[in-house]
């Protein structure tokens, strides 16, 4: 069981974070979060491979240092750091660093080059790489009442809601600056200050290199009406229920996390930048190689997959440089078209 009586009233962040990261929690599960929901890492071992192609450019960018840093947070059961070793080029995988970071405990069998910890060592020297992590970053929820002012949703371990305390004052600032709401009762937001300083601290762990935080995002133009606020359990979609038995989960204000220097894209432009089209291989293909032109034609299916719009393609991609110029990434933030970004 976790944390918190059936009738306690807990405002959301509270009881995301006793539901989630508790004893019992759910991402203590020993089937992680691939049992539940399928990330870009899941869907494709294209992802990886993209990934590990940007820690070649931040590794050109660096100059080739002696130890060169991947840094994965969140990192589940360890798939993408894993993925990205294999795909590394052999003397860039000699030289690399490689860490997961994870509340739950080591699996068994993962790679002896991976070191596991609880959080991101200091005076990085590389890329950081927050793959659905921020949208698991608990967060306050807030609803305006009948008299137009916001208050705190409060929320029971089955999910029955009710309003509660106006917010404070750091967080009604970070409402009227980056999700200002209309007066008009209903209406929800979730309140995103401790992802911009979790964000903030990530960032701060590295000496030089970049910084990347993928996830749902939404941007001042673009934020719901309603908020958010939803679950997953077994592949699917549910009611939010802080009760351990499903993930918790609200989109992320990427463009309040960022911070002077970085820049949201879409996965899609981001991919691209890194050579992951979705184009078909030539027809012409299946007539002289026909087993080449059936490998290319699946991996196109999965690139497409990785850039599609209203879907994988529409995460955000948050790039903080750190230490490096922004014309040294290899065009992933200096020349990918406007049209593409957030």
């Amino acid at each position: 069981m976790t944390d918190g009586t059936a009738d306690e009233w807990r405002g959301w962040r509270a009881a995301t974070e006793a539901a989630l990261y508790g004893p019992d929690g759910f991402y203590r599960r020993p089937e992680g979060p691939a049992g539940h929901f399928r990330t870009s890492v899941h869907a494709s071992p294209l992802f990886a491979e993209a990934v590990a192609r940007l820690l070649c450019r931040v590794d050109e960018a660096l100059e080739r240092p002696a130890a060169l840093d991947f840094v994965d947070m969140a990192a589940g059961r360890g798939e993408l750091v894993t993925g990205v070793l294999a795909a590394l080029p052999a003397d860039v995988a000699a030289r690399t660093r490689a860490y997961a970071v994870e509340i739950a405990d080591r699996p068994p069998g993962l790679d002896h080059r991976i070191e596991w910890l609880p959080e991101p060592p200091h005076a990085i020297t590389g890329l950081l790489f927050a793959n659905e992590w921020l949208d698991n970053v608990p967060v306050e929820v807030a609803e305006v009442d009948s008299a137009g002012v916001a208050r705190r949703v409060l929320v029971r371990r089955d999910g029955t809601e009710r309003l509660g305390e106006p917010l404070s004052a750091a967080e009604a600032r970070w409402l009227a600056r980056w999700w200002p709401l209309p007066a008009e009762e209903g209406l929800r937001a979730e309140i995103g200050l401790p992802r911009d300083e979790v964000w903030a601290d990530a960032v701060g762990s590295v000496g030089r290199g970049l910084a990347v935080a993928v996830d749902y995002a939404h941007t001042m133009d673009t934020r719901p009406l309603f908020g958010t606020l939803t679950g997953f359990r077994a592949g699917r979609e549910t009611a939010p229920v802080p009760d351990g038995s499903c993930d918790i989960t609200t989109h992320v204000a990427l463009d309040a996390c960022t911070l002077p220097g970085g820049r949201v894209l879409t996965q899609r432009a981001a991919l691209r930048a890194l050579e992951i089209t979705g184009a078909r291989p030539p027809l012409a293909l299946a007539t002289t190689q026909p087993a080449a032109y059936v490998r290319a034609l699946a991996s196109a299916g999965e690139a497409a997959e990785l850039t599609a719009p209203g879907g994988l393609g529409d995460f955000g991609w948050l790039l903080q440089p750190v230490g490096i110029e922004q014309a040294r990434l290899g065009g992933l933030l200096v020349d990918v078209p406007d049209h593409e970004e957030q």
